[in-house]
Formats: structure tokens, C-alpha cells, sequence
């Protein structure tokens, strides 16, 4: 008994001991199985605590009567499915006629309280189904990405969403996308982290840095054009306008439109075209868009002019063409003059990180998604990294990007650097890099020569 005892203490300790220190290994270890029994076991009753239960049907009532036994008691919707995963629970549900699947969205608090878990966020899965994931703990204090995430063209995993799951930047699904962040809210990270992602993939990366470079440049062994300056990047952007226009008229001479030619093989995009005549896509990155449209003359004025009809003109069209945009900066809103809120309403993807006023985040989300202005604003100053996605169906999840730093950005770019297509259109706009010095260190110096 003295011998079960310890080891009972010793367990009971290990697992203080991993909840305290390693809370993604306490819950592989023991949370999962108590969080398991904990549901199952409560499920019943804090159904019909939270309100989610429906009175029995008449036929039911009528049967009990006839057959004079007890009334029958309320119906909790069924449980389909109760999957563990490698940071919480997902349970799926069915709804019990009458019921909705707000009512389950309205209960998530109370849920999340009474089954004794970290977060929980419901979605329906189709009607009358819902999915309800379940955190065991907080998955966005320590960001540990997954060792396997969904394989697809242009589809990059930079962040990890509150309930779990892997945030992912698709540009096939959501073109373009605006990043907002106040000065050390994380928007660097989450750069580096989108430019890891695409790294490897065949794709041109267009950066456009007005910092000098600082941002950008560091990176440029995998970019296949860059600009520091405003000059060089009205010149940039409309050299893509200009290969935007021969892809399309690529796309024209391939489509092959007659009666013998299937409907699937009808070209109306890149991506519609055979593999070997199909135009690399091109991603381009703006660092801070401020820096294009503020003017102080005006010869500035008509440069910035051209330059926001240009992104304009890219983000209208740029999709079938394959040249997606990732605008970032600290505000985004009319106070850069005309053309900013035309060139927003086409942005569908939004990322906002802290930002300093409720201004900037209904420059994000107000004409979305008002909760997720709420939610933006509420970022405290000492989580960076943490920010608010979402897009123009309205609905926005809290993301945290991994913590990479710029040496691990910049060696991964040199990695892949292979990579790099050779765009003509872009040749001008390549950055000279010079040869990766040598690791070879001389073992002795030359003596000076004497007289």
C-alpha cells in the first residue's frame, strides 16, 4: 500500500509538474483522457443546464399516457462524434428538431465552463449538425505549428487559430489580403512567416519595402524583384501591369472555345492553362503602403497617383492573371487620399494585429465584421503576434503566427533560393546579391613585408 501510494504522488506530481511547465504534453498524456470521461459523464446535464434541450414530442406524451408510466424527459441533441486531437476535443452533434445552431454559439461560454476546457467554438457543419472544438489549453501562449499540415498549391500555413486548427493564407480562395499592426504588434513576424511558406513553392515574390529595405532586403536571394523606394516602385508595379496584360493575352490565344472542346478544358485563368505554357504566379508584398500614398509636392502627387491606380488595377484583375497582393501597413483608411477605399473593398482577406485605435480596426473589420472590431481592439500590448483574421463572409478567428526571426527567415529563403523563377518582365527589378561568403577560414595570417 506504502509502494502504490508513492507512486500515486508521483504521478499526481509529474502531471502538476506538465500542466504547469508543458501544457501541450500534459494534455497528450492526461488531459485527453480526463477531458474525455469529464463529457461524456456531464453531457446530459449541462445540456439541459445550458438550455440546449427540447420537451418531448406529443406522440411520446401520448404513449407514456396510454401506457401510464412517467412523463418522459427533455431530448439533449445526440452526440455523433467525439474525436481527441493533439490540443483539445472536437464534438459533433446532432440538433434535435426546434433547435438552432445559434442557440449552441450563444452557449459556448457556459459550455466551456461546465465541461472544464480552455476555449470552445461551435460551427455548423451542415444543417442540423454542428461541430463543436474544444481547447484544453492555450494553444496561442506557446505556438507549436503542426509536423504535417494540408498540402495544396498557393496555400500557406503561417498561424495557429484559438480552437486548434492551422490558419491558412490561401490566395486561390482569398486573392488579396490586407495586414494592419501598430509599431511591435507582430506584423513582421507574420511576414516572415507568409515568405517562409512560400518559399519553396514555384512562385515570384515581388517585394515593395520603402523602409529602405530593412524588412525586405535581407530576404532577397528568393525574390525575384524589389524596391526601396517610391520611384523604383511605381516603375515595378507597372511593369506587372503590363505582364499582367500579355498573361491574359496568353490565356485568350489558349482558350479554345468550340463545340469539340470540353467545358472543363476552357481556359479563364493561369491555372485553367496546360503545365507547360502556364505563367509563374506572382505574389507581391507591400511592407508599408503609407509610404506610397503620402506626398509632399506635386510631383509626388501624380506619382502616388499612378502608383495606387496601378495596385488598383492589380487587385481588379490581377486574380486570372495570377498575381496576388498582401498589402500591409499600420492604418489604411481614406486619410491616404483617393483611391485607398477602392483598393480596400477589393482586399477580402484581413489580418489585423494590435492596433493603437478603434479607428484602424474598423479600417479592417467595420465593414465586415463589427465583433471582430471588438475583438481587435482588446489585443493587449504584451502578446505580440496575436492578431484577428477574417474575411468579407463576416466571420473572424484569433490567430498567433510562430515566432520566427529574421535569421531563420533569411536562411530559409537562401535554402530555396534555387527556387527563384526568372520572370523576364521582372529582370530589371532583380536584386543583386553578392556570392554567400566562404566558411573556409584562413589558420594563420601573412606576416607584413620588411624592408
Amino acid at each position: 500500500m506504502t509502494w502504490f501510494m508513492v507512486a500515486v504522488v508521483v504521478v499526481v506530481a509529474a502531471a502538476g509538474l506538465l500542466r504547469w511547465r508543458r501544457p501541450a504534453w500534459y494534455w497528450l498524456t492526461f488531459g485527453v483522457a480526463l477531458a474525455t470521461v469529464r463529457v461524456l459523464v456531464r453531457y446530459v446535464s449541462v445540456m439541459d443546464a445550458c438550455g440546449l434541450t427540447v420537451p418531448p414530442s406529443r406522440w411520446r406524451l401520448a404513449l407514456a399516457r396510454v401506457a401510464n408510466r412517467p412523463v418522459p424527459e427533455s431530448r439533449v441533441p445526440r452526440i455523433l462524434r467525439l474525436r481527441p486531437t493533439r490540443t483539445g476535443l472536437v464534438l459533433r452533434i446532432k440538433l434535435r428538431p426546434g433547435q438552432d445552431a445559434f442557440d449552441v454559439s450563444a452557449a459556448t461560454d457556459r459550455l466551456r465552463h461546465s465541461f472544464g476546457m480552455y476555449g470552445v467554438t461551435s460551427r455548423e457543419v451542415r444543417s442540423g449538425v454542428v461541430e463543436m472544438r474544444m481547447t484544453g489549453y492555450d494553444v496561442l501562449k506557446q505556438v507549436q505549428m503542426p509536423a504535417k499540415t494540408d498540402q495544396a498549391p498557393m496555400r500557406v500555413p503561417v498561424a495557429l487559430r484559438e480552437d486548434g486548427s492551422v490558419h491558412y493564407r490561401d490566395y486561390r480562395a482569398v486573392p488579396h489580403g490586407l495586414t494592419l499592426g501598430a509599431t511591435e504588434s507582430g506584423k513582421s513576424v507574420y511576414q516572415r512567416n507568409l515568405v517562409a511558406g512560400l518559399a519553396p513553392m514555384d512562385v515570384a515574390l515581388v517585394g515593395i519595402d520603402c523602409k529602405q529595405g530593412v524588412e525586405l532586403f535581407p530576404l532577397a536571394r528568393r525574390f525575384s524583384a524589389l524596391a526601396d523606394n517610391p520611384d523604383t516602385a511605381l516603375e515595378l508595379l507597372e511593369a506587372l501591369v503590363s505582364h499582367m496584360e500579355e498573361v491574359y493575352q496568353l490565356i485568350r490565344a489558349e482558350q479554345r472555345i468550340s463545340v469539340a472542346v470540353p467545358d472543363a478544358e476552357i481556359a479563364a485563368d493561369i491555372w485553367d492553362l496546360p503545365d507547360d505554357i502556364r505563367p509563374v504566379p506572382v505574389v507581391v508584398l507591400v511592407d508599408e503602403v503609407a509610404e506610397l500614398a503620402l506626398f509632399a509636392s506635386k510631383e509626388e502627387e501624380k506619382r502616388r497617383d499612378r502608383i495606387i491606380t496601378a495596385l488598383v488595377r492589380l487587385a481588379q484583375l490581377g486574380r486570372a492573371a495570377g498575381i496576388y497582393l498582401e498589402i500591409c501597413g499600420q492604418r489604411f483608411g481614406s486619410e491616404l487620399g483617393k483611391g485607398i477605399t477602392m483598393l480596400r473593398a477589393q482586399l477580402t482577406g484581413r489580418t489585423a494585429h494590435r492596433v493603437n485605435d478603434e479607428t484602424s480596426a474598423n479600417m479592417a473589420f467595420g465593414d465586415i465584421s463589427p465583433d471582430a472590431v471588438l475583438a481587435a481592439i482588446q489585443i493587449p500590448a504584451e502578446t505580440r503576434g496575436l492578431a484577428i483574421a477574417g474575411d468579407s463572409t463576416g466571420g473572424w478567428h484569433r490567430i498567433r503566427a510562430p515566432h520566427t526571426s529574421l535569421r531563420q527567415a533569411v536562411n530559409i529563403c537562401n535554402k530555396y533560393a534555387d527556387h527563384t523563377p526568372d520572370a523576364p518582365a521582372l529582370a530589371p527589378f532583380r536584386p543583386a546579391v553578392a556570392t554567400l561568403p566562404s566558411a573556409r577560414v584562413p589558420l594563420s595570417k601573412t606576416a607584413p613585408a620588411t624592408a
